[in-house]
């Protein structure tokens, strides 16, 4: 049985290094030999592009975009604002949460263009605003361990920020509740409940 079974597996390692060694001796594509439309895109028309005004943390902006561009696409790709992050972009996870006018929204399912003349708080501003000291749940977060990779991390402390401003901080379960709407994947629910209880005490 044993010796099948290692057999099998054998000629099985051997079609894949085999199939492997293939493929990698395949000639790569250079930009030279794809279609236009792989290699450069299309401008965009005149008549789809807007003019975006708006302040982000407390900073006037403007920026040209498409009319297609999400406020997530236009904070990371036009001003330069990466700590925004791109999760799902389908509004599922709430790593894209940024403040408009002090509401949170996932910026993934809005227009830039619906932002016209707002005011827009990225994790960026929260520092900005308190004169570069970190803003008390970003130190809770620090203190409660409340991240491990960091990625779900700017949108949990604005979606923190905005629940205690709501004040949805009655007890641990309606913090639950209403941070839901913003994934951890690693699971540090228990810390980020924590960090923002402790901020809602103290404010």
């Amino acid at each position: 049985m044993s010796e099948t079974f290692d057999e099998a597996t054998t000629l099985k390692r051997r079609t894949f290094v085999a199939a492997s060694t293939a493929v990698a001796g395949l000639p790569l594509l250079s930009s030279d030999r794809l279609p236009a439309s792989a290699s450069a895109a299309a401008p965009t028309p005149a008549d789809q592009l807007s003019t975006v005004r708006l302040t982000v943390n407390g900073e006037q902006r403007t920026a040209q975009v498409d009319n297609r561009t999400s406020l997530l696409d236009l904070l990371r790709e036009h001003l330069d604002l990466p700590g925004t992050k791109k999760g799902c972009d389908q509004g599922a996870c709430g790593a894209c949460t940024v403040l408009v006018d002090d509401r949170r929204v996932n910026s993934c399912l809005v227009l830039a263009v619906m932002a016209q003349d707002t005011h827009v708080t990225t994790i960026e501003g929260l520092a900005r605003e308190r004169g570069g000291q970190l803003h008390p749940l970003q130190q809770a977060f620090i203190d409660h361990d409340g991240l491990q990779c960091g990625y779900c991390t700017p949108g949990q402390v604005l979606s923190g920020v905005a629940c205690i401003a709501e004040g949805h901080t009655g007890s641990r379960t309606e913090i639950r509740e209403w941070m839901s709407g913003n994934l951890c994947r690693c699971g540090a629910y228990t810390n980020i409940v924590s960090a923002i209880e402790q901020t809602a005490k103290e404010a």
